[in-house]
């Protein structure tokens, strides 16, 4: 066990800066070039979900670690593999790219006010904590720096651009690598809170379903295409659960089913989203 363990941490770092490399980080301007779209992809991820989550979570009966893992995922939307599940289900891939880099600028922002706000002042200090300050500027912080100056590199070198696509291959497989790690050292904990497990299911599946009609409620609102409000239906669906791990895996003893919990979510919106390419253009939003 220990020796998965150790070989966590570096899958992880590598994870997320091959999938920072998929995002175009030196494109944020071109998201405000869709000033609709891109108000209504905020609004959305980032004050009626948030405001969803505080509703229709907060009063379950969940214990404080579980409540954690369910709100460290479901408030942050997805910065990868949002736009493959919006190309598959024809949402408007090129919206959903020039997107990214906001999304993400913004929830690193908004993540500990919103836990903060929901969590209280026991999270601030969880927050504080030298392991998770180091996880974050070591997992987060540094692998975004090194994919920024990747992508700045690869303007002008064809080397770099040609390692650069080739890292777009590697994190189903890193990531199917990392659950399969966390799952042999968690296994104590899955099966402790095995009961719990079925509640988080449930709460993630509403979630879906919640997520889609909040898509196609805002495209309506903002006067969207229907191909602009099926992206909005795949950012609100997916969530960021490859940056909330390492996050999650450094939170003190006792905390520890907050990973179980945002590795439940991440399978749980894998099957959603295979749903959601065949429903959400076949029926909930048709059109071109």
């Amino acid at each position: 066990m220990a020796a998965f363990e150790q070989a966590l941490w570096p899958l992880l770092g590598i994870l997320l800066y091959a999938t920072f490399t998929q995002i175009p980080l030196l494109r944020v301007k071109q998201g405000f070039q869709d000033r609709r779209f891109m108000a209504a992809l905020l609004v959305g991820n980032f004050i009626v979900i948030p405001a969803l989550l505080g509703v229709g979570v907060l009063w379950l009966p969940l214990p404080a670690p579980v409540l954690a893992g369910i709100l460290m995922v479901l408030l942050m939307p997805c910065t990868d593999w949002f736009i493959s599940f919006t190309h598959l289900g024809k949402g408007d891939t090129a919206r959903a790219i020039a997107a990214t880099p906001l999304l993400l600028l913004v929830q690193m922002v908004a993540l500990p006010a919103y836990l903060w706000l929901f969590l209280g002042s026991e999270w601030l200090h969880l927050t504080l904590s030298p392991a998770l300050l180091g996880a974050s500027l070591g997992l987060i912080v540094l692998p975004l720096l090194l994919a920024w100056l990747t992508e700045y590199a690869a303007q002008s070198h064809p080397t770099v651009k040609r390692a650069a696509h080739a890292l777009g291959l590697m994190p189903v497989p890193l990531l199917a690598c990392v659950l399969l790690i966390i799952a042999a050292t968690q296994v104590t904990q899955v099966l402790a809170m095995r009961q719990l497990l079925w509640q988080t299911i449930v709460i993630f599946l509403a979630f879906l379903i919640v997520a889609a009609l909040l898509g196609k409620g805002l495209g309506q609102l903002f006067k969207l295409s229907p191909a602009s409000a099926r992206t909005l239906v795949f950012s609100f669906g997916t969530r960021n659960s490859f940056v909330m791990l390492p996050i999650a895996l450094t939170l003190p003893h006792g905390w520890q089913a907050a990973v179980v919990v945002i590795v439940c979510q991440s399978l749980v919106e894998l099957f959603g989203m295979v749903a959601f390419i065949r429903w959400v253009p076949g029926s909930l939003l048709r059109g071109p």
